[in-house]
Parts: structure tokens; sequence; C-alpha cells
């Protein structure tokens, strides 16, 4: 099990100060939080990409670039990065050369995008927000996959004998997570490519997080990728922790009520109830943590988000150092309920070393071998989003 943090880099004001961080201080303070997270001992730091106020991050790679020059070992990747109005070209180009510039110490997480703005600002329509990602995505691993590329599509110029470079390191391309949260055709071409799929469910019942990785489950088994417990799961939840329940509300209170994603809404004590917010002590947290497995199953990445909602960076120091006091007891918990055969989280050195660097063959002859039905237990909405999703896939992959 890793355990990391994830930023959706928002600049948010203080509520108990009224002190507004400028962008210069929120991103250098990205810096500190993250080799804070390597220092107590966490798995991997998440940067978001955002392209409209009130965020900062509108080039991870930049930032993840630098971090990674200041860490040692915690891997760095992203919460999302936007398939849909990136150039695929330039996804391949810049992740392959922070996987070198890191020694392989990243991945990414791939997500369309809901800011509808966005979209017309770089020349695309929210509409075509699917079939984007799912052409989108085809190309990119084309891209890492052959050295010399030819492709043409619906949403961009064609490629004709086209290199990307720098070619993956080791020969092996970034491991790539779709991040979703009410997209199951996001979740079908997780499924499709045997790729993770990560449930960033921090503003979402858990009815509606198990439903959407049951889906995903049932897809990667379908496309002959393992067993449904062999799927490469991740989820999102959020924390704020004290001395004892009733500190850890009082102080965080304030922030909730008031921060734009939480306020003015349920209230704390409901929304904790519905989410996986959880706000109180560190054994709250450890307990809170070990009961997602209950609905989701063995899962592979826990990410947490911390640095929001205008807390300042001494407070989300201090929860990352009562967050690496209880990482031994969840890990402990995690690996002892953990069923047999169910993979770890995969990491460049492991994927090296159980593919050889065939990753490209293997993708390319576990796509072509795809056979079967699209039929599976969901509700009608889920069939006939998957169903079309099924359709864009094989199409993009014969083109």
């Amino acid at each position: 099990m890793q355990f990391g943090i994830f930023s959706v880099s928002d600049i948010t004001t203080d509520p108990t100060t009224g002190k507004t961080p400028t962008e210069h201080e929120r991103i250098k303070a990205a810096v500190t939080i993250a080799k804070h997270a390597e220092d107590v001992g966490l798995d991997f730091f998440a940067m978001g990409e955002h392209h409209n106020p009130p965020f900062f991050s509108s080039s991870p790679t930049t930032l993840l670039g630098y971090i990674g020059a200041e860490t040692k070992k915690i891997i760095l990747t992203t919460s999302t990065t936007l398939i849909t109005t990136n150039d695929p070209v330039k996804i391949a180009e810049d992740y392959a050369m922070l996987q070198h510039l890191t020694d392989g110490r990243m991945d990414l997480m791939l997500g369309r995008g809901n800011t509808g703005p966005v979209y017309p600002w770089f020349g695309k329509d929210i509409r075509q927000g699917i079939p984007l990602a799912i052409e989108n995505y085809s190309l990119l691993r084309q891209l890492w996959e052959e050295e010399n590329v030819n492709w043409e599509g619906n949403f961009r110029t064609p490629l004709r004998g086209f290199t990307s470079t720098p070619r993956p390191l080791d020969g092996v391309p970034p491991f790539v997570w779709h991040g979703s949260i009410r997209s199951p055709e996001i979740a079908e071409l997780a499924a499709y490519y045997g790729d993770g799929f990560f449930h960033n469910n921090i503003f979402w019942p858990s009815s509606h997080t198990k439903r959407m990785v049951a889906l995903y489950r049932q897809r990667f088994a379908h496309y002959g990728h393992g067993k449904p417990e062999e799927a490469i799961v991740g989820l999102g939840g959020q924390f704020y922790m004290a001395k004892d329940s009733q500190t850890a509300k009082r102080e965080f209170r304030p922030y909730f009520d008031n921060a734009p994603v939480y306020g003015h809404g349920p209230s704390l004590e409901d929304f904790s109830q519905q989410t996986p917010l959880t706000v109180g002590s560190p054994q709250e947290v450890i307990d809170r943590t070990l009961s997602f497995r209950e609905d989701m199953g063995d899962y592979q990445r826990q990410a947490f988000l911390v640095d929001h909602a205008g807390l300042p960076l001494k407070t989300v120091l201090h929860q990352l150092d009562m967050l690496g006091e209880i990482l031994p007891v969840m890990r402990r918990e995690f690996d002892a309920m953990r069923a047999p055969g169910v993979p770890d989280a995969p990491t460049h050195a492991s994927r090296v070393a159980a593919l050889g660097g065939n990753t490209a063959e293997a993708a390319v002859a576990t796509v072509d071998d795809v056979t079967g039905s699209s039929f599976y237990e969901q509700q009608e909405n889920d069939d006939a989003a998957v169903e079309n999703a099924d359709r864009l896939l094989r199409a993009t992959q014969h083109k």
C-alpha cells in the first residue's frame, strides 16, 4: 500500500487570520510540503493541474521536476494531468523527461477535467470530453510505445514519421492512473488498457465510490488483465488531526465553514459522515482509513488532501508529522488484511523487473487480443456509457 498526499493547489484565505497567501508563497509552500512528506515517510506527492484562479498549478511538470531535484525517494505524480486539453505529444515528451530526471520516481494520473471554461481556452469543446480523452490517450500510448509514429485522428493534426523524445526510461513508459469522480467511461478506459483507476472520492459518499470501483474491477477482468481483485485501485481522502476529536473539530471548523470547497453546505458533522473527511484523533483517522477497505476491497494507493481550505503552512506540516506517526500502524494493518495475490502498487523498478522492458509489446498484444461481450451488472446509464466507451476505444485502437 502506498500512502501519500495530493494538492489541488488552491489559494484560499485563512478565515482565522484573514490572510490570503500569494501565488509565490503557495508555490514555494508546495515544495516545502513535498519535501516534508518525504521526511515523514510518505510514498508519493501528487500535484493537480488547473488553469484558472484560485489555483496556481498550471505547470505540474515544472513543479514536480524542481521537487524531484530536492528529494531522493518520494514518488512524484499528478492529480490530475488533463488528457483532454493538453496535446498528447507534449504530455509524452514532458513526462518522459520527468521520468529521466527523477530516475523513474514518477507516474501520472490522467483525467478529462470538469472545469467548463478551460476547454475553449485550449481550443476544445467540453461536450467532446470523453471522445477526446479516449483518442488522446490512445495516441499517448502509441507515442511512448513506438519510435516511428504515423497517426491520424479527429482532434489534432496527423503525425507522419514522428518520434517523441526523450524515449521512456529503460523502454518502460510511466505507469498511468486514470482519475475520475463520476464518469464510468474513464473507469472503462482504465480497465481496457489494464491501467490503474483512482477514484477521488473526497466529496462523494462511499456508495458511489464503491460502485465506480466495482465497475472498474469487473471490466479489468473482462479485458483479460487478471482477476477483479488484482485491479490497481487508488482512493482519495482528507483529514484534520488533533489530540482528540473535540480539539480537531474546534480547530478545523472555521476552515470547513468558510472554504469555497466546503462552506455554506452540509455541516462538518454531516459532511464527515457522508464522505471520507475525518476530523478527529489519530486513532479515528486510522480507523476510518482502514474502513475504506470494507467497501472497496484491497487497494494500492491512499492519497490524502492536507494543504487546502486556507490552512497555513505551519499547520499542514504539523498534520504531516502526525500522519507520519500513524503510518506504521496503517501499513501494518493494511498488510495484515490484504488477501493473497493482491499486487502491490506498480513502480518503475517493479515494472522493469517484471516485464523486462517489454511493456509496449505486452500492452499492444493485450489490446489486440480483446474479445467478449459488453454485458455486466450495472444500471442503465452505466451500460450506455460503457458501451459507448467500448465502441470508441475499439474504433480508436484500429484507426
